[in-house]
């Protein structure tokens, strides 16, 4: 009985093996579904990047030409805009109001001294005629009336410089402009030449960036530029100039870009900006398609029976939803686009169809 048990549970056994080993197959290797398509032609816009800090188109120092004088009141605060000619600052004038009578009066003084001196000599005329007195008597009151008619001229230069003097009290905007600095307050004793305050010229703000000497040759006069504010807002500005040279240190040169509005920018801010330098027929995938790992870009490449092989590229500028593809890829060949950033190559893929014709249209 005891071997009759063991040979059937012997037969069972072999029979369960039998079983599993008919029902099970080799295990199969896991596919991601992805969508693949081919890479279009597509015009796009070329752009340069570059940094540079916002400054005034024309930043102008203003002083007094007067010293030694009390400033009385101080009219604008930095942020006014200011029209041409308008007063910024105004001096006590009392002291140049006295120089000026004074002037005035001399001045008063000379046209009477003149005038007598031209009747003398007028008189001279006669009594030489009648031979009354001697020629050099007439040659003295001759030079007598020159010279009071000098003098008038004289104190008319004194007269006009103290008027001109008495016209420095008050400080006006030589054009106009927005107030960027003030450095006088009231009470305070002006030296000549002494900075007051500073004026951006009409208000007109630049950006100032620094053009590697590889890019700075496609630049154009008039050519669109968009920078990016610290919040994000992004301001239009135009290329004005291009510097002629490079700097031999740096091997860069410096570009200067008007900005109309420049809204939320502010002088001395450092901001980044693109630079379009034209437009180009290139191939180009989707951004969703290239993956970009250790500092490079990669597409991966269908190949047979749905292996994906993962292949460096070299990429270019963006546009919308689609990347430029300097090298790397044939136009024939598809690449993996959505699904793309999980996979490894080799990988096993199931495939979707994506009409990349259709998607660029869009």
């Amino acid at each position: 009985m005891m071997r009759f048990f063991f040979g059937l549970i012997l037969v069972a056994v072999s029979l369960v093996g039998c079983s599993r080993s008919g029902s099970e197959a080799p295990p199969s290797a896991s596919s991601l579904t992805v969508t693949v398509a081919q890479p279009v032609t597509r015009s796009i816009t070329r752009e340069v990047a570059a940094s540079g800090s916002i400054a005034p188109w024309q930043e102008m120092i203003l002083g007094v030409e007067v010293t030694g004088l009390r400033v009385a009141k101080v009219l604008v605060e930095p942020g006014d805009r200011v029209v041409a000619g308008q007063p910024l600052v105004e001096l006590d004038r009392r002291t140049l109001e006295v120089q000026a009578r004074q002037a005035e009066a001399s001045l008063l003084q000379a046209r009477a001294s003149a005038e007598l001196a031209a009747s003398q000599a007028k008189r001279g005329e006669s009594l030489l005629a009648q031979n009354l007195i001697s020629t050099s008597n007439f040659d003295e009151l001759q030079a007598n009336r020159s010279r009071a008619a000098a003098q008038v001229v004289v104190a008319e230069a004194a007269r006009d410089e103290a008027a001109l003097r008495l016209g420095f009290a008050t400080l006006r905007a030589p054009d106009a402009g927005v107030i960027a600095v003030r450095r006088v307050q009231p009470g305070q004793i002006v030296t000549a030449g002494n900075e007051l305050l500073r004026l951006i010229r009409r208000g007109r703000l630049e950006w100032r960036a620094e053009i590697a000497e590889r890019d700075i040759g496609r630049l154009k006069i008039g050519a669109k530029v968009v920078l990016r504010a610290p919040d994000g807002e992004s301001v239009a500005g135009v290329v004005r100039a291009v510097s002629p040279g490079v700097d031999p240190q740096t091997r860069t040169g410096t570009l200067f870009a008007d900005l109309p509005a420049p809204g939320p920018l502010r002088a001395g801010m450092f901001v980044e900006g693109r630079l379009q330098v034209g437009t180009a027929d290139v191939m180009a995938v989707p951004r969703e398609s290239v993956v970009f790992r250790d500092g490079y870009s990669y597409l991966f490449v269908l190949g047979d029976g749905g292996v994906v092989s993962q292949r460096r590229v070299d990429t270019g500028g963006v546009q919308g939803d689609f990347i430029e593809l300097r090298s790397g890829l044939k136009s024939a060949e598809k690449v993996v686009v959505r699904g793309a950033g999980f996979l490894s190559d080799g990988d096993v893929v199931k495939v979707v169809e994506l009409n990349m014709q259709e998607q660029a249209a869009s």
